[in-house]
C-alpha cells in the first residue's frame, strides 16, 4: 500500500510538471504572437508613408489627431527595435528605420540661435519645442544606431541633446527648462505654456528632467565624461525632489494643488535612476525607483488596469483607461525584480500581463485603424465637446513590456 502511495505521489508530480511546463508554453505562444501583432499593427497602421507616428484615433469622427509626434515616434521606434531584437523579423528593423529618418529630419540647420536642436514643437496648443519630447524621443534612436550600426540617429540625438546641455540647464536648483520659442531660440525661464498661472515659480517653469536619460545616452556614445556627469547631477535632484509618496509632485504633469498624479511621468524619472543603479552601483538610485514601484503598486486595479487620471486620495476618471500604464509599471517592476528587490510585485507584473494581453483589438476588428492594437482610452469633454481617443503608446509600451517579460521568463 505504500508503495502504491508513493507511486501515485509520483505520478502526480510528473502530471503537475507536464501541466506547468504546458501552461508557460502556452503563455510563451500567446505572447509572442501579441508582440508580432502590435508590431504588425504598428508598421502598418501607426506609422505613415513619411515615418511619423499618427498618434491619437478619434473613436467619435474615426480620424487620427497628432499628439507631439516626435515623442509618439520615438516610442514607437523603442517598441520596434525591441520586437525586432526579439523576433529578428525585418521588417520591424526596417520600419524603424523609416521612422528614424523622420525623426532626424526634425534636425535644425538653418537658424544660428537653434542649429543642432530637434524641432520637436509639442502641439495640441502648445506650440513650443519641449524638452521632454526630444529627450524621451530619443531613447529608441540611441538604440536603433546601435542594432543598424548607423551612427546618423545616436549623433541627431546627441545634438540636440549638447544644444539643450548648454542653453536650458539651470545649474542653481539642477533642473532643466522645459520649452523653447522655435523660432527665435529663446528659452521660456519665466512662463510655460503647461500652467494657467500668471505668477510662476522656477518649478512650474523647470523640472528635473531625466527621461528617457538621454545623457547618459550620450555619455556612452560619445565616451564624453561631461554628459555623464550631467545625467549623474540630475539623478541626484530627482532624489533631492521625490515626495514622501515617492512620486514628483512638485512637477508638470503632475499637478500638487488637486492632487493628481501623471500615469506614466513617475515611472520614466524612476527608470531613469535604475539607469543611473546600471552606471553606478550607487543603492540611493535603486531605492529611490523602488519607492515609484511600490507608489504604482496600490493604484493597480484588480484586472491589472490602471486609470488615466488618478488623484492621491483614491479618486479617479473611470472613463479613460491607461494601457500604457499598465505596461510601464510592468517594465519597472520587471527590472526591479532583475535587481532581487521586486518580489512584491510579481503579481502584479502577472496582473499586467493578463490586461495587456486580453483587452486588444482584434486583428478582425471592423476598423482597420484599431484592428491589431493594444487599448488606451482617453476621454476628454471640452465646451461641449467629447473626444474618444485610442492612443499610439499602448501599442508601444504593450511590445515593450511583453518582449520584457518573455526575455525574463523564457530567455534566462
Amino acid at each position: 500500500m505504500k508503495k502504491i502511495f508513493h507511486y501515485f505521489l509520483i505520478l502526480s508530480f510528473f502530471a503537475l510538471s507536464f501541466s506547468v511546463l504546458a501552461q508557460s508554453e502556452a503563455n510563451k505562444g500567446k505572447i509572442i504572437q501579441a508582440i508580432k501583432d502590435g508590431a504588425d499593427y504598428t508598421i502598418n497602421v501607426l506609422i505613415d508613408s513619411s515615418g511619423k507616428s499618427k498618434c491619437d484615433y478619434d473613436l467619435l469622427t474615426g480620424k487620427w489627431y497628432d499628439y507631439e509626434p516626435a515623442w509618439h515616434t520615438g516610442q514607437l521606434i523603442y517598441a520596434l527595435d525591441r520586437a525586432y531584437q526579439l523576433t529578428r523579423i525585418e521588417k520591424y528593423l526596417k520600419s524603424a528605420v523609416k521612422a528614424g529618418n523622420w525623426w532626424i529630419s526634425l534636425k535644425i540647420t538653418e537658424n544660428p540661435k537653434l542649429n543642432g536642436m530637434l524641432r520637436a514643437i509639442h502641439g495640441n496648443g502648445i506650440n513650443y519645442i519641449v524638452f521632454a519630447t526630444i529627450t524621451d524621443g530619443s531613447a529608441g534612436l540611441f538604440r536603433l544606431s546601435k542594432i543598424t550600426g548607423d551612427k546618423k540617429y545616436a549623433e541627431t540625438a546627441t545634438a540636440a541633446g549638447e544644444w539643450m546641455y548648454k542653453n536650458m540647464w539651470n545649474p542653481e536648483y539642477r533642473v532643466f527648462y522645459d520649452v523653447v520659442d522655435p523660432t527665435t531660440g529663446e528659452v521660456q525661464k519665466q512662463h510655460s505654456p503647461f500652467w494657467n498661472k500668471k505668477n510662476q515659480s522656477i518649478y512650474d517653469v523647470a523640472r528635473p528632467n531625466n527621461e528617457g536619460s538621454i545623457f547618459k545616452d550620450m555619455y556612452e556614445f560619445t565616451g564624453n565624461e561631461k554628459y555623464k556627469k550631467r545625467f549623474l547631477e540630475v539623478c541626484e535632484s530627482l532624489l533631492d525632489k521625490q515626495g514622501t509618496q515617492g512620486i514628483w509632485m512638485d512637477f508638470t504633469p503632475n499637478d500638487k494643488e488637486q492632487g493628481y498624479f501623471h500615469p506614466r511621468f513617475n515611472i520614466w524619472y524612476a527608470e531613469s535612476l535604475l539607469e543611473g543603479y546600471d552606471l553606478t552601483g550607487d543603492r540611493r538610485y535603486l531605492d529611490a525607483a523602488l519607492k515609484v514601484g511600490q507608489f504604482y503598486k496600490k493604484f493597480q486595479l484588480k484586472n491589472g488596469a490602471f486609470y488615466y487620471r488618478n488623484f492621491l486620495d483614491g479618486r479617479a476618471d473611470k472613463y479613460s483607461i491607461s494601457g500604457s500604464t499598465s505596461s510601464f509599471a510592468g517594465i519597472l517592476w520587471l527590472r526591479l525584480l532583475k535587481y532581487g528587490v521586486g518580489d512584491e510585485f510579481k503579481g502584479n507584473i502577472e496582473k499586467s500581463l493578463q490586461w495587456v494581453l486580453k483587452y486588444r483589438y482584434s486583428k478582425s476588428h471592423p476598423d482597420k485603424n484599431l484592428a491589431g492594437g493594444f487599448m488606451e482610452i482617453r476621454s476628454k469633454s471640452k465646451k461641449g465637446k467629447l473626444k474618444i481617443r485610442n492612443r499610439d503608446i499602448a501599442t508601444a509600451f504593450g511590445i515593450r513590456f511583453l518582449c520584457d517579460y518573455y526575455d525574463y521568463h523564457f530567455n534566462k
